[in-house]
């Protein structure tokens, strides 16, 4: 009997982004972190300050991200580094740190192009939030990505504004919806960043927001389950309130995936499911899984169960 081929054409259990980009590009692609000296309109004072409750910007910031050094330096660097790995291979710029549309338009378009100019650099990913993007932001990204691969990528967080503002994100779900519409409309690719297992929110709450999700124009999606990080507002919660926390063990948080695959509209590429903090910056949970090994259980666990992405659709 021949495997199944899946509606997104390929007999993954899910619609995997690493098989969309290798078929997208034909060759091996790897995203350069980019620092630029952003901040937040959460930090800064305009929507809050104190940022969001689980943030510690140094849990994703690789080493040669510095902002003493230019943003063509840190590009150089970081294909310096991946290059050693593999002789065939394109660059994405992704500009990581805090909220990177968060400054006057003219100014973004130095940065971006300063990261473009590098020949080995395809397109750029730009990491921010739903509230810091505006029509004449976006009317110059949707020009840019006829020429290079531009994504845009949203931390919404969570589709319950209860949760929004206990978090201390200073946005509401409206506006992560609008923004989604708004990218999708000019044809600039987006990528919904979800955090499962905020306070408060209960599973069958998660399993409701893939099905919110599943109704928007949402082309990539990321998952991360909720970690603890050291020096974070959520830290302090966690010590005087823990019994607020739900957080899950690895089995349960595989079980949980695999269900909110199955309730995932199948065109929709998921970018991944875990995010991996420093071992010395986490509190919990403490999984010690990487990435890798991760995505290897929740294949097997939807072959066990025989499912996969969008069977309830």
């Amino acid at each position: 009997m021949g495997q199944t081929i899946y509606s997104w054409g390929h007999e993954r259990r899910y619609n995997d982004f690493s098989t969309y980009f290798r078929n997208l590009f034909s060759e091996r692609v790897q995203k350069v972190s980019v620092d630029a000296g952003f901040t937040c309109p959460n930090r800064d004072g305009t929507k809050g300050v104190g940022g969001c409750s689980y943030c510690n910007n140094k849990t994703f910031k690789p080493t040669y991200c510095n902002l003493e050094t230019s943003v063509s330096s840190q590009v150089e660097k970081g294909i310096e580094f991946f290059a050693r790995k593999y002789k065939s291979m394109r660059f994405l710029a992704y500009f990581q740190a805090y909220t990177n549309t968060y400054a006057p338009l003219n100014d973004l378009k130095i940065l971006y192009e300063e990261a473009l100019q590098h020949p080995k650099i395809d397109g750029l990913v730009i990491s921010t939030r739903p509230d810091a993007v505006d029509v004449e932001l976006l009317d110059y990204l949707a020009e840019l990505s006829k020429k290079v691969y531009v994504m845009v990528e949203f931390g919404l967080e969570s589709h319950l504004n209860r949760t929004l503002k206990d978090i201390n994100r200073g946005h509401t779900f409206e506006e992560s919806v609008w923004a989604l519409q708004e990218t999708a409309n000019r044809g600039i690719n987006n990528c919904a960043h979800m955090i499962l297992g905020l306070p408060g929110e209960s599973r069958d709450e998660l399993l409701e927001q893939a099905k919110v999700i599943s109704q928007l124009p949402v082309k990539n999606l990321k998952l991360h389950q909720l970690q603890i990080h050291k020096q974070t507002l959520l830290e302090k919660q966690f010590k005087t309130n823990p019994e607020r926390f739900n957080l899950y063990t690895a089995e349960e948080y595989i079980d949980l995936v695999v269900d909110y695959l199955e309730v995932l509209n199948p065109e929709i590429i998921v970018e991944r499911f875990i995010s991996q903090a420093p071992i010395e910056m986490l509190i919990a949970p403490k999984w010690g899984l990487k990435n890798f090994e991760f995505v290897a259980k929740v294949e097997k666990r939807l072959k066990e169960r025989d499912t996969w992405q969008g069977r309830y659709y």
